[in-house]
């Protein structure tokens, strides 16, 4: 099973997406909230190449990028296979 970070701020609909579509998939998530944790925003923007934007997911932790290139991996029908449920 695939290790998932996805990097989240409360109240952010993006990150609700993007967390709804891994459940969907049975995939289960640590989710670090970075809405008031200073240290952990640099180290996703660290870790994200320079993108400030949440949510930032990282699978095995290789960079997926956020809520739309996620999406745009399931419809193309390579997340499941990143999921290690190929």
């Amino acid at each position: 099973m695939a290790k998932i970070e996805v990097y989240t701020k409360a109240f952010c609909p993006y990150c609700t997406r993007a967390k709804m579509l891994l459940g969907s998939k049975g995939a289960e998530f640590s989710e670090i909230d970075v809405t008031m944790d200073r240290s952990g925003f640099e180290a996703m923007v660290d870790r994200a190449h320079g993108r400030r934007t949440v949510p930032q997911v990282f699978i095995d932790g290789k960079h997926i990028g956020g809520s739309d290139d996620l999406a745009a991996l399931d419809a193309k029908g390579e997340l499941d296979a990143l999921l290690g449920a190929a």
